[in-house]
């Protein structure tokens, strides 16, 4: 059974970086990944996601150019690089699989089929 692993998570400053991290310990390659986010109170949200070799990759608004997803095949990981953070950006960042292998860049929660257990990323202003 596939199980997706994050790590990066912590506290930074408003302005700064942080970078995600999502380990599988299954081959990845075959489908695309995503990251989504759970703020206090809200509903989960997209983030961004990535086809399965990189050609593709699709980003919610709100990222604004402030995050780059990537991803490591041969190491069965995912990355999150994420750049002038904001509080808003306070959440549990979560990585997930795709459901099936044939999509591209998902974007709905329903479209992937394996999910990570989180992790705190925590922006102070």
């Amino acid at each position: 059974q596939l199980r997706l692993v994050e790590s990066g998570g912590g506290l930074a400053q408003a302005g700064g970086s942080m970078r995600l991290s999502c380990t599988a310990n299954a081959d990845i390659s075959m489908w695309a990944m995503g990251w989504f986010r759970q703020a206090p109170g809200k509903e989960r949200e997209f983030v961004a996601s990535l086809s399965r070799r990189s050609g593709r990759s699709a980003y919610a608004d709100f990222v604004e150019g402030r995050f780059t997803i990537s991803r490591d095949n041969a190491k069965d990981m995912l990355f999150l690089q994420m750049d002038k953070l904001k509080s808003e950006d306070t959440a549990v960042y979560f990585c997930a699989r795709a459901r099936l292998t044939g999509y591209l860049t998902p974007r709905e929660q329903n479209e992937f089929g394996a999910w990570g257990q989180g992790t705190q990323v925590t922006v102070s202003s």
